[in-house]
């Protein structure tokens, strides 16, 4: 059995290594590039993962302090004083917006008349909008890069593990010899690029099904709040009429 062993050694020539670091330096140049781009991938995507995460948290953390000070009962210019004109929490800011507009409308004499009053409450709407709008998107940034790498990422791999297997089958050509010893070398580099594939797509998808879920009920609790500033605003501005 050893005898057998040793001549398909032989027959395959010179041993390779086939730890990961190996396979990566004995791999054809096309493998190279597709373990390159799909480990840079990875690490991108991971890179991502952790910047939504850590600023869901945040964000969530800080809508829980504003709604506090929010729903207290103080009075609606206080915490305007308080959270300034430009905050960096989502949530303040479309509730600085709006009490922006109430204020430079109040001052004008905007809301004089019913049909005034009418016109400031649609403006008010829109810049909230505008303004959570503007929020979301920076939240939902690089999310499509997510959803790309996890449907993509397999796809190259798969590029690599044919190139792989097409070098296997030049090597068993080229040597006229069908032992695992010329095969596996090929095989080996094909299996890892298909392994960094994987590697690459599924923390990619689960990671976008789950922060794409959280980013979801983060606006769903920021249009619940513009929704409810509004009809409040909307009743100051009756009483005041």
């Amino acid at each position: 059995m050893e005898n057998r062993a040793v001549d398909a050694m032989n027959l395959g020539g010179s041993a390779h290594d086939l730890s990961i670091w190996g396979l990566f330096l004995q791999a054809d140049a096309v493998v190279k590039v597709v373990m390159l781009v799909l480990l840079v991938l990875s690490l991108w995507c991971w890179a991502v993962i952790f910047d939504k995460w850590t600023r869901l948290r945040r964000l969530n953390k800080r809508a829980r302090e504003f709604e506090e000070s929010f729903w207290s009962g103080g009075s609606l210019d206080d915490l305007y004083d308080r959270v300034g004109a430009r905050p960096a929490d989502p949530m303040a800011m479309v509730f600085a917006a709006a009490m922006r507009e109430w204020r430079r409308s109040a001052a004008r004499g905007l809301i004089a008349t019913e049909s005034l009053r009418g016109n400031l409450q649609e403006r008010i709407e829109r810049v909230m909008g505008v303004a959570a709008g503007r929020e979301m998107e920076r939240l939902e940034r690089y999310m499509s890069f997510l959803a790309s790498v996890g449907s993509t990422a397999p796809f190259i791999g798969l590029l690599g593990t044919v190139w792989g297997i097409m070098n296997s089958f030049q090597s068993i050509a080229a040597s006229k010899n069908t032992s695992l010893a010329v095969v596996a070398p090929g095989i080996a580099e094909a299996l890892f690029a298909t392994a960094l594939g994987l590697v690459a797509a599924i923390p990619a998808v689960i990671a976008y099904n789950k922060l794409s879920t959280e980013i979801g009920r983060y606006g769903g609790r920021l249009d619940a709040f513009t929704s409810e500033f509004a009809a409040i605003l909307s009743r100051q501005m009756d009483e005041k009429g």
